[in-house]
């Protein structure tokens, strides 16, 4: 079984609740770069490349049809089809209990599950070895630690890690430089209400064992 199936949750609702929207746009990209369905561009763009591939979830299909022009990981959570995909994706979490009201924000359940996630599925030592699915569990749960551990290059053209960012478990580039817990507040309530304004922050690989590549 492994790691995902085992916690019952799709990666990006994962960083969802860890992270709020951007970690989920994040860890969407990694999981597309993984399948070798985007490509990055100059001044940190992506852009879809070739046919779309089977099986696509459709969260992570709503990130690709928006790239079909070159966007920026930050432009993508902005998106009319992004922040719609994002709350179509809260349904599920807020049946279960793990969104609170009035702006679906993670709860005391959520933050306390998440970080039971991340001590019983620590950080890899090493990328060798690691699956597609291993990969993005760690991106989900570790943020920024895990992009520069596993994928570097990819996240640092991609602009989705900062390199001087903390290394903490759970800190994402794209949710800027606020703590986790002002991050679930203020990113949740934009992404809701569509407000993404100036305060915030602007391994092609595929198959089961190819997520150590870069």
């Amino acid at each position: 079984m492994d790691s995902a199936t085992e916690i019952g949750r799709e990666p990006h609702e994962i960083a969802l609740l860890g992270g709020g929207p951007p970690a989920a746009v994040t860890v969407a990209l990694v999981a597309l770069h993984l399948l070798g369905a985007v490509e990055t561009g100059p001044r940190r763009t992506l852009c879809a490349t070739g046919p779309e591939p089977e099986g696509l979830g459709p969260f992570e299909g709503a990130v690709l049809d928006c790239l079909h022009e070159p966007l920026t990981a930050r432009e993508l959570v902005r998106h009319t089809d992004v922040r719609l995909a994002l709350a179509l994706a809260r349904i599920p979490l807020a049946e279960d209990g793990l969104l609170g009201r009035p702006w679906l924000r993670p709860n005391r359940s959520a933050r306390r599950r998440v970080e039971f996630w991340r001590e019983r599925h620590p950080l890899p030592a090493v990328r060798h070895g690691l699956t597609d699915d291993d990969t993005l569990l760690a991106v989900a749960l570790h943020g920024d630690a895990a992009l520069r551990l596993l994928l570097p290059r990819f996240a640092l053209r991609a602009g989705l890690a900062d390199p001087g960012a903390p290394a903490e478990g759970g800190h994402f580039s794209l949710g800027g430089g606020r703590s986790r817990f002002r991050w679930w507040s203020g990113a949740y309530e934009d992404s809701v209400s569509g407000d993404w304004g100036s305060g915030h922050a602007d391994h092609a690989g595929g198959g089961g064992g190819g997520g150590g590549s870069d």
